[in-house]
């Protein structure tokens, strides 16, 4: 009994252990900073700073209803794109604030494409191509970041060498070139295990993946680099590779309410040269357009398609049938069809009502092949008789 609770629930029990270490590590980070300093720090954001954020956040999100977009394309299904931007926006909206993206992301796409046709293992599927296309985005910027500045990863993790780390970058991206070699090859599915497999698609649609998948991790890096102030900016690079580190590790541990504690540890970490207050400031900046304000929409769009649904169905129920129910075929027990009794009496010559079918058929015959008989000739008396005067 105690197994299978920790086979259900083990997941979640070690997101929820993560986020609760990483909040009193932050409490003992937080002791020094002043919340008056983090509202004021805010308050100084610029318009353009706002205006690059939002413009950030709103690619991230469209690169996000990209994601599903492409796996649709991979089961050949064509749903209209609005439909689609909503329900991948609704998807992430949740699954980032409630922790378990891959299973709660699951059930809403399940509720909103079994609605449009697609069967269970379908929208399966779907979800882990979608996951996928994340990973395979994921793998990409690690390498190149990697490639870029081996150092960047002694801002977090102290013992690696460089060379390790460039090494290591270059083995990531050979993994990519793998996955579209394949892809290009058109080789067998990759077998993962007695259960799981890679089937490489075709190369339009892996090329997709790899131009949705960074864009939406550049993106969403781009809203915390817009809020950061210009004096002591690590730079574009270092951002992306803490913001990697630290949402891969969300995502990991699945940390519900957007890895909260698990995101602002890392930063704070990995970007000594940056004020704390700063980074704490652009985080809640990144937390409000990347989190909350999706997540209130979200709530709403939740609301009206449900409640197209409840009316949908509600309107098949009560719909008047728009056929009328098959005729009746006539009974045979003693009333005779009003067709077929018209017919009788229209015939020529008249059947009798007690002769049989064949002897009246008969008859009729009969009186068609005769010769006519000739009229019986009067008497004389009987002419002079009727004779008028």
């Amino acid at each position: 009994m105690i197994i299978q609770g920790l086979k259900k629930y083990g997941w979640t029990l070690i997101g929820l252990a993560a986020m609760l270490v990483s909040i009193y590590l932050l409490y003992n980070k937080l002791q020094n900073i002043s919340l008056e300093d983090v509202i004021a720090r805010l308050r100084a954001l610029s318009f353009r700073h706002w205006a690059l954020a939002i413009i950030f956040a709103l690619f991230s999100y469209a690169a996000l209803a990209g994601y599903d977009r492409i796996a649709l394309r991979h089961l050949g299904k064509h749903i209209s794109w609005l439909f689609i931007t909503l329900c991948s926006f609704t998807t992430y909206a949740l699954s980032h604030n409630i922790g378990a993206s891959v299973f709660s992301g699951a059930l809403v796409r399940y509720r909103a494409y079994s609605s449009k046709g697609l069967s269970g293992a379908e929208i399966a599927i779907l979800v882990a191509f979608c996951s996928f296309t994340f990973i395979l985005g994921t793998l990409l910027l690690f390498g190149l970041v990697f490639i870029l500045r081996p150092d960047v990863i002694n801002l977090i993790y102290e013992r690696p060498s460089e060379r390790f780390i460039f090494t290591l970058g270059c083995s990531l991206l050979a993994v990519v070139g793998l996955y579209v070699l394949g892809s290009l090859l058109r080789l067998r599915p990759l077998k993962i295990g007695s259960k799981a497999q890679i089937v490489y698609p075709k190369p339009k649609i892996v090329f997709q993946q790899l131009l949705i998948g960074p864009l939406e991790l550049l993106s969403a890096a781009g809203i915390i680099y817009a809020a950061l102030p210009e004096s002591g900016n690590p730079g574009f690079i270092v951002i992306l590779a803490v913001f990697l580190t630290s949402f891969t590790a969300t995502l990991l541990v699945n940390a519900p309410a957007g890895g909260l504690g698990v995101l602002e540890i890392i930063f704070i970490k990995g970007m000594p040269t940056m004020n704390e207050t700063d980074v704490i400031a652009a985080l809640i900046v990144f937390r409000l357009l990347y989190l909350i304000v999706p997540l209130i929409i979200s709530v709403f769009i939740v609301a009206i398609f449900e409640a197209q649904q409840f009316m949908y169905r509600r309107g098949r129920k009560y719909r008047p049938a728009t056929e009328p129910p098959p005729a009746a075929l006539p009974e045979t027990g003693g009333e005779t069809d009003p067709t077929a009794a018209e017919q009788e009496e229209t015939a020529w010559p008249p059947a009798k009502k007690n002769q049989p079918p064949e002897e009246s058929d008969q008859a009729a015959a009969s009186s068609a092949t005769a010769p006519a008989q000739a009229e019986p000739e009067i008497p004389a008396e009987a002419k002079s008789a009727v004779k008028p005067e």
